[in-house]
């Protein structure tokens, strides 16, 4: 029993100045590499490099000094740094494999972050998804989506996938589709539509709107209406757009169409 005391005893003697020194460099790297990230965040700020481009450094360079950080503790605590290369390196292949999902996400991040297809605060849609996003990390892309859902989306299938950009030309086209009754005259419509187009406050005047005859179909004539707006007015506009048109067609006595069924009985 005294044997292992002693054993004990020395263990303690020859390594708890390494754990404590260890500790302490832990405890201050972690300091030091929170004053870095805040600074670099200002200096980032200060020469306005662009928001989406500042999270993603941020993010790489707090993993990347994370990383550097537990490496010299591990050293620290009598671990070689080349024996500790040397299993990295045997482990590389396995832990390549296993982590290949998230390499491809790291990938995909920086491919985005190089082409730029998106930037945050831009309404995008993606993946089965729309959303306006809110974050661009270093294996992920956060968005908003339209009820207030946060959408998280993998870098690596984001980057590899289609994506429309609703924010990108600061105007979008809103797109309706209004059917009359074939009694209605044409012209008479066309006037009616292009006044509440022309009348509402956000509906832009370059590009044009237009409204025009879409298709003759089984029970009314269905009018094209297309105003443009900005991209931020875009929902506003279209729910105005239909309520109004409904208001102004009613006064023009314009009759709107509904579905007719008809029933027939046979007789036995």
């Amino acid at each position: 029993m005294e044997k292992y005391l002693e054993k004990f005893q020395e263990l303690i003697v020859t390594y708890a100045p390494k754990a404590i020194m260890a500790i302490i460099i832990y405890i201050v790297g972690s300091y030091i590499i929170s004053l870095l990230l805040r600074a670099t965040k200002k200096v980032m700020i200060k020469r306005e490099v662009d928001v989406t481009l500042q999270k993603f450094l941020i993010n790489l360079l707090n993993w990347t000094l994370k990383i550097l950080l537990i490496i010299t503790v591990i050293a620290k605590l009598g671990v070689e740094t080349t024996s500790f290369a040397a299993i990295l390196a045997s482990a590389g292949l396995a832990v390549g494999l296993a982590l290949q999902g998230s390499l491809g996400n790291f990938a995909g991040g920086v491919l985005i972050m190089l082409f730029k297809p998106f930037k945050v605060g831009d309404l995008i849609q993606a993946q089965g998804e729309t959303g306006v996003v809110k974050e661009i990390e270093i294996f992920t892309t956060k968005l908003t989506g339209l009820s207030n859902r946060e959408i998280i989306i993998p870098n690596g299938s984001l980057s590899n996938g289609n994506i429309i950009n609703f924010s990108s030309e600061g105007t979008r086209r809103v797109d309706l589709v209004f059917g009359v009754s074939y009694d209605a005259d044409i012209k008479q419509t066309k006037e009616v539509l292009m006044n509440v187009l022309t009348s509402h406050p956000k509906v832009l005047k370059d590009p044009a709107p237009t409204v025009n005859v879409l298709e003759l179909a089984d029970s009314s004539v269905n009018f094209a209406v297309r105003p443009w707006c900005k991209t931020e007015d875009y929902w506003g506009v279209y729910f105005d757009v239909t309520e109004n048109t409904k208001l102004a067609l009613d006064k023009a006595g314009i009759e709107i169409p509904y579905p007719h069924s008809v029933e027939i009985q046979k007789e036995g």
